[in-house]
């Protein structure tokens, strides 16, 4: 006998109330009706089926593909992912501490954490893990090695791995910790007097950590401006957002507001505490990866005229999602509510309640994004993430250069040169010599790093074009010219783009020694979106006019459009409230 649990009835109760618009009664005999189909085909499948069913991975699936017609953050979280999600909202997670990915049959040590028992037994980043207590870890894909990993703080896992240069494998006993991922990597001075604090994540605490680094480094000299990194984060706790608001903005300040159908639920969020400082000048790094609680923080600053965003444009979600505990330790993020900013505006880009005859979600049409106003009267858009008021084109690394990196090759180099050096210089004072580049060339003569340009994609398709429509013989000499010329190109790519592979070898490197910290502190050398926050800080006049809304940027109108929809980034998406009963 198969057994409907609360879980199937409360998604089968969800899903006829997302496509019925119907009396009470004639919901309620929808409900039992599909209810009863639902539990007529578990009992034929069960009976009749020619194999062996699995009734709870079938339920799976059916919710799984239930929920797949809703929006992207809808999700149903079995027991065995619970933990999963628990990190996601608390940063922490029971574990061993380390980076890992996936070359081949192998899963490998990518960075174990500063700090961390894979640390203090001695792992280090290169190491093929070989076998996880006893059992053969290779064949195993990351996801089941990183299973095996994770577990209960004080509990034990021994790890048999392979490291280049030892001849034998080597055994590690490890006692698993509680692993704590900051939500910030690195804080600093930039600029000579720039407070500088880089927020990867919005899990619990996010925001006292960034008042703590702003104070300590307020502390350690005078500084005349503050930057918020927030690019590459996808979000997490609402309320997170709301209180790294409060840092700058005054108490009671609104920063969002969340509405949803259950109108008892919608609820103004406003600060709370003393503010921390209310008159520095602010500047928001965000990217088209910010997301969520990135852009309720972007876009109230924006909003109340608070700070300067530079950047690019964010992702543009805009929904609340809580989390339902359901039968069996099983539990549910559901969609809620829209966040709105102070102006008013939901930067929500995507329209999960319609699809194009393709199948996809269609964002918000242009007809329907609708002007707001800034505190002092900036125009500002809804439908499509944040607009920043200074745009800054996104840094593009080469193919050779990503190439390189992709294939592990800058990765397996950096494996090397630190069995080889005990330790470097300072993150600020290390560079790439000329002696280590010409070893780096010479450690990949006999590596493969072939890769096609778009040139030479372009190239082809006009072959291929040509050659269906009979025309291929009158330009194959010029073809065959531009191939060969193109294939020189690509040989002296290693010179031409030698700057960009030493910026990533200098990164992968420094992280061997350095941890996270260096790695983010050594990728600000050349970045072109905190060069310009720091001009901007520099310059209290343009400050002030780009607040005020008489600024104009060289080479445009100075009049508002509406956002550019670019292109969409994953993310996980905010936590409005953590649990509620059942």
């Amino acid at each position: 006998m198969i057994r409907i649990t609360k879980t199937t009835i409360f998604l089968l109760l969800l899903a006829v109330q997302a496509g019925l618009a119907q009396s009470p009664q004639d919901q309620t005999f929808e409900i039992l009706k599909n209810l009863d189909i639902y539990t007529d085909v578990i009992k034929e499948l069960n009976a009749e089926y020619v194999d062996q069913i699995q009734p709870g991975e079938l339920t799976k699936s059916s919710i799984d593909a239930m929920l797949l017609s809703l929006d992207p953050y809808t999700n149903f979280i079995p027991e065995a992912e619970v933990e999963d999600y628990k990190f996601i909202t608390t940063g922490q997670y029971g574990g061993i501490g380390a980076l890992i990915h996936q070359r081949g049959d192998y899963v490998i040590i990518s960075e174990p954490y500063e700090g961390s028992p894979a640390l203090k037994a001695g792992l280090l980043a290169g190491d093929k893990i070989l076998e996880v207590n006893g059992q053969p870890a290779v064949g195993k894909n990351y996801d089941e090695v990183s299973a095996i990993l994770k577990g209960q703080a004080g509990t034990t896992v021994q790890l048999k791995v392979q490291r280049e240069g030892s001849e034998q494998p080597i055994e590690k006993t490890i006692t698993r910790e509680i692993i704590k991922i900051d939500n910030i990597p690195y804080y600093g001075i930039v600029g000579n007097d720039i407070a500088y604090i880089k927020v990867t994540g919005f899990t619990q605490n996010a925001a006292n950590e960034v008042k703590q680094a702003f104070l300590k480094l307020k502390e350690k000299q005078p500084v005349t401006g503050v930057i918020i990194d927030l690019r590459s984060n996808g979000g997490g706790l609402l309320n997170e957002a709301v209180d790294l608001s409060n840092i700058f903005t005054e108490r009671g300040q609104e920063i969002v507001t969340t509405k949803g159908k259950v109108k008892d639920r919608n609820h103004v969020h406003r600060t709370m505490y003393p503010p921390v400082d209310l008159k520095i000048p602010l500047v928001v790094l965000a990217d088209n990866q910010s997301a969520s609680a990135s852009e309720i923080f972007a876009g109230a600053m924006q909003d109340l005229d608070r700070g300067v965003i530079i950047g690019q444009r964010t992702f543009g979600k805009g929904l609340v999602q809580n989390v339902v505990p359901l039968s069996y330790n099983a539990q549910m993020k559901i969609t809620v509510a829209k966040y709105y900013i102070p102006s008013g505006r939901c930067i929500q880009a995507i329209d999960y309640s319609h699809k194009n005859d393709n199948g996809y979600f269609t964002t918000i049409p242009d007809s329907l994004i609708r002007e707001f106003a800034t505190r002092k009267g900036r125009k500002v858009f809804d439908g499509g993430g944040i607009t920043p008021d200074i745009a800054v084109n996104p840094r593009r690394f080469s193919q050779i250069a990503m190439t390189l990196f992709g294939n592990y090759l800058i990765f397996d180099y950096a494996t090397k040169f630190y069995r080889e050096h005990p330790e470097i210089l300072p993150v600020n004072e290390f560079r790439i010599s000329d002696s280590t580049y010409a070893d780096f060339l010479r450690f990949i003569e006999d590596k493969n790093y072939t890769y096609t340009t778009r040139s030479e994609q372009a190239l082809d398709k006009l072959k291929r074009e040509a050659e269906r429509e009979n025309y291929f013989g009158a330009i194959a000499e010029e073809y065959t010219r531009l191939k060969e010329q193109m294939i020189r190109d690509k040989e002296a790519d290693i010179t031409k783009y030698e700057d960009q592979i030493r910026e990533l070898l200098r990164m992968e490197i420094v992280s061997r020694y350095y941890h996270q910290k260096g790695k983010v502190e050594s990728s600000l050398d050349n970045d072109p979106d905190l060069a310009r926050a720091i001009e901007i800080l520099h310059a209290p006049n343009t400050y002030v006019a780009i607040l005020d809304g008489t600024w104009v940027e060289p080479g445009t109108s100075g009049k508002g459009t509406s956002p550019d929809l670019g292109e969409m980034a994953p993310e996980e998406g905010d936590i409005e409230i953590e649990s509620e009963t059942e």
